[in-house]
């Protein structure tokens, strides 16, 4: 029994809710059974993200083009995701309430990097990758202003819904998604709607969950437009 208390109290409940649930078979506590269920997600949420974009990476990869991928709104994600891990080391919560937020820049960097190489321009790829690295670093050192973090997160807002709204405007005028991964939307639309829940619940933060909610709105939105456009470019009649 202390061997499991010894793995579950620190990872998916806290002390009280592991006495309620296994010590005391109490396994309808509502309370504890939110708590247990949050963190399952939250967990879920960080494993799952670390393949939230392979599609959308090998997409790109596998037409060696980054066609109908707008780069501004690639680059205001990097600054939203950035944000969103400085504010979670810095509020000092959970890996599991933002975990995702860190393998979800790596992998929109290296799609930024891929834009850039494919439309010839890999040594600007390069700069981009190298100076955002300088910029994270920055952002999660204990030297940066206490209220950075804060900020950063509140920009996230209309950050993530000016970013979105870039690719569905790229979309529209093009009428076609071009390399927009229908897998990779469906699949952050799903995480971010998750994550308002899990981040009521573990850590209380309104910003936090305001911010997963407008990112859900317009994933769904672009998610609408990959079912009304069919996917990439319509083949050109003769």
């Amino acid at each position: 029994m202390e061997a499991l208390r010894g793995w579950l109290v620190p990872f998916l409940l806290p002390e009280r809710c592991f006495e309620e649930l296994v010590l005391r078979l109490h396994v309808l506590h509502v309370p504890c059974l939110k708590i247990l269920l949050s963190k399952a997600l939250g967990y879920g949420i960080v494993a799952g993200s670390v393949m939230v974009k392979l599609p959308q990476v090998l997409k790109v990869v596998g037409a060696r083009s980054g066609g109908g991928l707008s780069l501004p709104a690639v680059l205001l994600e990097l600054l939203a995701l950035g944000g969103s891990v400085a504010y979670g080391c810095a509020r000092a919560f959970p890996f599991s309430a933002w975990g995702e937020a860190l393998f979800l820049l790596l992998q929109t960097l290296a799609l930024g990097f891929l834009i850039q190489h494919f439309g010839g321009h890999t040594g600007r790829g390069v700069l981009l990758v190298a100076g955002f690295g300088v910029l994270l670093a920055a952002l999660v050192s204990p030297h940066a202003p206490p209220g950075l973090a804060t900020l950063l997160q509140a920009a996230n807002l209309p950050i993530i819904i000016l970013s979105r709204l870039l690719q569905a405007a790229t979309n529209y005028r093009q009428g076609h998604t071009g390399q927009l991964s229908g897998v990779s939307t469906a699949l952050l639309l799903g995480g971010a709607l998750a994550r308002v829940f899990t981040s009521l619940q573990e850590t209380g933060d309104a910003l936090l969950a305001g911010t997963f909610a407008a990112s859900a709105a317009c994933n769904g939105l672009l998610l609408a437009q990959l079912l009304y456009y069919g996917g990439g470019p319509r083949p050109k009649r003769d």
